[in-house]
């Protein structure tokens, strides 16, 4: 996994976990603006998820948090 990616999930699931609490779920879509302006980072995020680790379409924030930071 790419820092930037990295990153990036790290941030999302920390503003959304502050947001709506630790029982937050999210789709690797929730690192991503609504338009598709970085094809290559959506890929990495998508094969993270849905290949590597074989996740549901949401799993919880923190979950998601603890496999970036055990990379």
């Amino acid at each position: 996994m790419t820092t930037i990616l990295k990153h990036k999930i790290i941030t999302v699931c920390d503003k959304k976990i502050a947001q709506k609490g630790t029982n937050v779920g999210i789709s690797f879509y929730a690192f991503f603006k609504n338009k598709n302006d970085n094809p290559e980072l959506l890929m990495e995020a998508a094969t993270w998820w849905i290949k590597t680790h074989q996740l549901n379409h949401f799993e919880k924030a923190v979950k998601i948090k603890a496999l970036v930071n055990s990379l």
